[in-house]
């Protein structure tokens, strides 16, 4: 077993599932599609100027805390500012009739619509008819909420006679349970390679470095919110530099706060004044 100070050594590219991957290198030799997830317009606007982000997804959880109230509305002005990026928008019914009607009206909001479907409804019943009928009338899906490899296997059986159509793993839920997720969504890339018009997207990510995990594997898209996005800036940061940072943040707060301890090596510096 190697020792904490080998681990905490070794390059980025030699950690488990990282092979041949280096955050030296920047983003630009990453074959992983970055999509932005959140329903904050300015936020999204402001990826928008990203040239990394080449897309974005959104849900009901992510709406209601932005304070969207008018999901149509809110939805068509995105739609209008974002023209030319792929955008996904969920259906919010638990009756797959309903949720059918809703798939249908969301696709007809613009062709870089994608429509997200849950893997099942909140009875727990499968979603995979709906699916079918949804990719047989031409509907690009994103059928979300997957955290199992059998799920991943219905839903390519579902949607690979259909149109170009998104998978989405939760991966960030998956290491929640404390289960590596990398194998996982490595077993998934492979369920996904025999259908051409599907795409593996690796959801819920935690951390920034979850993005290389993705490249790594060849996951086709990985999501991510603002806050880990807002770090892609750090990415190949000089760690020494990084390090005087932190302990720079650490003093200035201190000292912000009026932190005071009297200690001796204290009265002595003010014995000496």
């Amino acid at each position: 077993m190697s020792s904490l100070s080998e681990t905490v050594l070794h390059p980025i590219e030699t950690q488990p599932g990282m092979e041949g991957k280096n955050a030296e290198g920047g983003l630009s030799g990453l074959g992983v599609k970055i999509y932005a997830d959140g329903a904050d317009k300015a936020a999204m606007l402001e990826m928008y100027g990203n040239p990394f982000v080449t897309g974005f997804t959104t849900n009901p959880t992510l709406m209601r805390k932005s304070g969207v109230t008018d999901y149509r509305a809110f939805a068509l002005e995105i739609l209008r500012l974002i023209p030319d990026r792929p955008i996904s928008f969920e259906v919010f019914a638990d009756d797959f009739a309903e949720m059918e009607q809703q798939a249908l009206e969301i696709a007809s909001w613009g062709k870089n619509v994608i429509v997200k479907i849950p893997v099942t409804n909140t009875r727990g019943h499968s979603s995979d008819q709906l699916l079918q009928r949804l990719a047989a009338a031409g509907v690009q899906l994103n059928v979300t909420a997957l955290l199992t490899l059998s799920q991943v296997r219905r839903a390519c059986e579902c949607l690979g006679n259909g149109p170009p159509s998104k998978v989405s793993v939760f991966a960030g839920r998956i290491a929640d349970t404390g289960r590596d997720p990398v194998p996982v969504m490595a077993a998934a890339v492979e369920l996904l390679r025999p259908f051409p018009n599907l795409e593996l997207i690796w959801a819920s990510p935690r951390e920034l470095l979850n993005i290389f995990q993705a490249d790594a594997i060849g996951c086709h898209i990985i999501t991510a919110t603002t806050d880990i996005l807002k770090k892609l800036t750090l990415v190949g940061k000089d760690l020494h530099e990084y390090s005087l940072e932190t302990v720079n943040m650490f003093y200035d707060d201190a000292r912000k706060a009026g932190y005071r301890l009297a200690t001796t090596a204290g009265r002595s510096k003010e014995d000496a004044a």
